[in-house]
């Protein structure tokens, strides 16, 4: 199964997103989707902070309305947000103001220039209106850590086999990625540390 690569006729439709950094340095964007939940964001922030790395979280809305004490928590520990709109919208079954609706929402806690789309789709309609305020911030490195067919070894393989320079890589703290991300995460870390590259965030 292959997660770590786009699908290249959506790199060449969202061609306003962001799908890697500068490939001239060897910096890495560690990513998180869908928190923060008291279930993994705090152990997730446990081990930034233990290996000394940061990372940018593209939060949903209504989850840092639950829970803001964690999202206050990953902005004091010096860590990036994104929009990842209020409610988890699916772009492709929402209409265009309906959507834009509800990432302004959850752009009135974040107040952020970062966007991601839910599960990496968006229309283009919708692209395009976002690409006006946001950077859209999508990846190269997918960990597949949601997907309960995906062992935890697989998600580790996943999430360090494909790293290269400026590599945005994917991990999620939601219910679904608890088990993977909790293997995979500290040894990600720890292997690419030791491969040279230096963790950045947005």
């Amino acid at each position: 199964m292959h997660f770590v690569r786009p699908i290249f006729f959506l790199k060449y439709l969202y061609s306003k997103a962001i799908w890697r950094k500068s490939k001239q340095e060897n910096n890495i964007y560690l990513t998180f989707d869908d928190g923060p939940i008291p279930e993994i964001t705090p152990w997730i922030l446990d081990i930034l902070k233990e290996k000394g790395v940061k990372a940018t979280f593209f939060c949903v809305g209504d989850n840092i309305r639950k829970n803001p004490a964690i999202y206050q928590r990953l902005l004091d520990e010096g860590h990036a947000v994104g929009n990842h709109t209020y409610n988890h919208k699916k772009g492709w079954e929402t209409p265009l103001e309906e959507y834009l609706e509800n990432v302004a929402s959850c752009q009135e806690l974040t107040k952020t220039k970062l966007f991601r789309p839910p599960y990496g789709r968006i229309t283009q309609k919708q692209l395009n209106v976002l690409a006006k305020d946001y950077q859209i911030i999508m990846w190269d490195v997918l960990t597949g850590d949601y997907d309960k067919r995906i062992s935890p070894e697989r998600c580790l393989y996943n999430a360090t086999t494909y790293v290269r320079k400026g590599s945005i890589i994917v991990f999620h703290d939601n219910i679904k990625a608890i088990e993977n991300v909790r293997y995979a995460l500290p040894k990600t870390i720890d292997h690419l540390l030791e491969k040279g590259f230096k963790f950045s965030h947005f």
